[in-house]
């Protein structure tokens, strides 16, 4: 794969359990590189963002994710896979009976953290970087949506990951919100890292132009201009 290729899939097919949802997918994501993923619902966003986290198999053809090649995938190879890529859900996915800093001190420890010091400082750095730095003593319902959404921004940023998968992250989130998430993301991809975004927001689509995909008939199509979008079709 190509130094700058931090994802290539070659005439794939994505499946959910056995379901075929989509069929011949080729497509490339570049470092730092901020793309869009669109489609109705039940159209395959989310297994093919799935299929990138080794969370379902890749069947058929052929992929690189930061790397690793998903169709010789080991077992063994999945959590280091997972360690250069940073999810951000709809649903935040929160421990919710833990902090804000200790929701962070979790997922370092789980993925083999030791010293104590740096860990501080990893949990100090990517709070920092989404502006929560006096927000580590709460507990997660003590945070507006958009609050929580940053945590999980940080939580994704841990690792220092090579590209962010972020499924609807402005689903549950108010329009100023969901820009200020939006933000975010676009400013963590000028910082180098790729971002693949699912969403249904076109709203955000209109305001923030990018590079767009789109699910649809099975394919995964290229969208050259946004303007050819029917964005009654996403809802």
């Amino acid at each position: 794969m190509p130094e700058e290729f931090v994802i290539q899939f070659e005439n794939a097919s994505i499946f959910q359990d056995d379901h075929l949802v989509l069929t011949g997918v080729n497509f490339t994501l570049s470092r730092g590189e901020f793309v869009y993923l669109i489609g109705t619902v039940g159209s395959g966003k989310s297994s093919l963002i799935k299929t990138i986290n080794a969370e379902v198999p890749l069947k058929t053809g052929s992929a690189t994710v930061v790397g690793f090649p998903l169709e010789n995938l080991k077992p063994g190879q999945v959590p280091y896979l997972r360690r250069k890529l940073g999810i951000v859900f709809q649903d935040f996915q929160l421990l919710t009976d833990r902090t804000v800093h200790d929701n962070l001190h979790f997922v370092l420890h789980a993925t083999g953290w030791k010293d104590k010091d740096a860990m501080e400082e990893r949990i100090n750095q990517v709070l920092g970087k989404v502006r929560l730095e006096n927000k580590g003593f709460k507990m997660p319902h003590q945070l507006s949506g958009g609050e929580q959404q940053r945590v999980v921004i940080a939580r994704a940023l841990l690792n220092d990951p090579e590209v962010i998968l972020a499924d609807e992250p402005t689903g549950n989130l108010d329009p100023d919100t969901s820009e200020t998430i939006m933000a975010l993301l676009k400013e963590i991809s000028g910082s180098g890292r790729a971002v693949l975004m699912a969403t249904h927001n076109y709203t955000l689509l209109k305001k923030y132009p990018a590079r767009t995909l789109k699910c649809d008939d099975s394919k995964l199509i290229q969208i050259d201009d946004n303007a050819e979008i029917d964005f009654t079709m996403l809802e």
